[in-house]
């Protein structure tokens, strides 16, 4: 076992054990793994370690990694075709993917999030090559992803919500979300599946909870407006099993896979 897929497995018996002690089931609580600054080589070994789900925070080393593992995943499909002698299918797989065009379908059944603060110049990539998006802040972004995601299916996003109040961090001021729900809302290409809080970094489990305390009591008063929520993206790997306890859905976790990051 490669040292990312025994990371793999000791954070799944991690978020296993944190569901069991607040009474919740493990397969509700989703794992993204951060690959932010992590080679696609690397992306690839968690991915035969049965890792689909990924998030990164810059959509330029995003892209380009996107792009990489899906033409590595067509290489390998077509490899295994020609080795069996079977042209036929091969041709069908190269047809599929467009290969011969750069803007050709992807392959790798991966699932890619952007996490990271959104630039306005980089909405049109963002919505070109993400399933989700966890950090919409300003309804500006909202409207430029939905006109950047006209013939594919809706994006799925989250609301960020700034719930330690730190003047550096993105986000919402709790109560902005309302305003903003409302104008996603009226964005026929976005869907709303919840919010997401990235809070101030602290040993002490119970501020941890009330910080995410706050972000799960924000998502239900947007339920009882009618808004059909499932998703509380929170918890990182210091903290996650405090966000577990409160009600995470998805826990987004970087180190504890990947290790600490070498930073370009």
């Amino acid at each position: 076992m490669t040292t990312i897929a025994a990371n793999l497995q000791a954070v799944r018996e991690r978020i296993a054990r944190a569901a069991e002690a607040a009474g919740r089931r493990a397969e509700d609580i989703a794992l993204l793994a951060v690959s932010k600054g992590v080679a696609a080589e690397r992306i690839a070994e968690a991915h035969a370690a049965g890792q689909n789900a990924f998030g990164e925070s810059h959509a330029q080393e995003g892209v380009e990694k996107i792009t990489k593992l899906s033409r590595l995943a067509l290489n390998r499909r077509v490899a295994e075709a020609r080795r069996e002698n079977d042209r036929e299918r091969s041709d069908a797989i190269i047809a599929f993917a467009g290969v011969a065009s750069p803007e050709g379908p992807l392959l790798l059944p991966l699932e890619w999030h952007f996490i990271g603060p959104i630039q306005s110049n980089k909405t049109r990539a963002i919505a070109a090559h993400f399933a989700w998006v966890h950090s919409v802040e300003r309804e500006k972004f909202a409207v430029r992803l939905n006109e950047a995601r006209a013939g594919q299916p809706p994006l799925d996003v989250c609301i960020q919500v700034n719930v330690s109040g730190e003047a550096s961090k993105s986000g919402v001021a709790p109560g902005g979300e309302v305003a903003l729900a409302e104008a996603i809302a009226r964005l026929p290409r976005l869907r709303l599946r919840g919010l997401m809080a990235i809070p101030e970094p602290t040993p002490d489990v119970q501020l941890q909870r009330r910080r995410f305390a706050l972000l799960r009591g924000l998502k239900e008063q947007l339920a009882a407006r009618g808004y059909a929520l499932d998703t509380l993206s929170m918890g990182m790997s210091a903290d996650f099993e405090a966000a577990i306890a409160e009600g995470a859905t998805i826990v987004r976790i970087g180190t504890a896979i990947f290790g600490q990051r070498q930073e370009n």
